[in-house]
């Protein structure tokens, strides 16, 4: 049977959060503002079939290859993994899983045993850390933390401010700075796809369910940062911006952000690294609780089962 898959829209986070809140799954691809803001890169669609929630999105130079998250399921995976890979077949390729962690890795070989080869990437493993760690920065390791903030809060009078509609344009106006600053070295291409996500998060946070927060100082906003939860228990950092030129600012909005998240989320994910060295080395530096590896799985052919 064909799988009613349908484009992923503002009016459909109801649908999709009543499974993936309800899930295990920590990684960021099931934040619902996540799907919703990329869904012009990657032409995302989902389905409600029988208690599941199965995820489809296009990758590839002509964006013509389907690929799948793994499937939210109340129930075991079999008739999801058979479904998808139907769906994938009539699509001229075979099945592929992106995003799958180590957790629904376990869900797979259990309903699915021995049915997927495992590809792992490094560049796309998440960092998940302690709510309580970012915000208090307390022990040894988190020094030199406190003395960038500590610095900043010498240095400058700020405010952190709820990020609200009358504020958008000017977190706008620091991306468009940030942006120019950073073409060259990250490439055009890349972070102009991030400009049209966060363009769109920022202009629809209340359907997407985002929290966000901004430094201000002298009246000018100089960093800011927004996400939102992606399970019961994990909140996902989808988007952090700064002005270097204001020393520490990033260490400040990631605290204060951190600090603001409602206590209910123990965990903060603050996403990949993407095999970007400084930024990688970010991450690593603020010594994340998890770092949770993610696999493409593959669906081995019958003949090789």
């Amino acid at each position: 049977m064909s799988i009613p898959f349908k484009a992923i829209t503002l009016a459909d986070k109801e649908a999709i959060t009543a499974y993936t809140l309800n899930s295990p799954f920590q990684n960021c691809d099931y934040s619902f503002a996540n799907m919703c803001s990329w869904r012009f890169l990657y032409g995302s669609e989902y389905a409600i079939y029988d208690e599941m929630l199965l995820v489809r999105f296009w990758i590839e130079e002509k964006r013509d290859r389907p690929v799948y998250m793994c499937p939210v399921s109340r129930h075991c995976l079999d008739e999801a993994v058979r479904l998808l890979e139907e769906d994938s077949l009539a699509h001229g390729h075979p099945l592929w899983l992106l995003g799958v962690t180590d957790e629904s890795r376990k869900v797979l070989e259990r309903d699915y045993p021995g049915g997927f080869r495992y590809i792992p990437d490094r560049n796309y493993s998440d960092y998940i850390y302690l709510r309580s760690d970012l915000a208090g920065l307390s022990g040894k390791r988190y020094q030199s933390k406190r003395n960038h903030v500590n610095r900043f809060r010498n240095l400058y009078d700020y405010r952190y401010l709820p990020i609200t509609p009358e504020l958008v344009p000017h977190c706008l106006e620091l991306e468009a700075k940030w942006f120019v600053a950073n073409e060259e070295k990250e490439g055009a291409g890349p972070l102009s796809n991030e400009r049209r996500s966060l363009t769109f998060a920022l202009a629809h946070s209340e359907e997407l369910g985002l929290q966000g927060g901004a430094i201000c100082v002298e009246g000018e906003i100089i960093a800011f940062s927004f996400g939102a939860p992606i399970n019961a228990n994990t909140f996902g950092v989808h988007v952090e911006k700064a002005d270097v030129h204001y020393e520490g600012a990033y260490s400040v909005i990631n605290q204060e952000f951190a600090s603001h998240i409602p206590a209910q989320y123990t965990y903060v994910n603050r996403e990949e690294d993407l095999g970007i060295p400084g930024l990688r080395q970010a991450k690593l530096s603020y010594h994340p609780a998890i770092l949770l590896d993610k696999y493409t799985a593959i669906k081995k052919p019958v003949a090789e089962l």
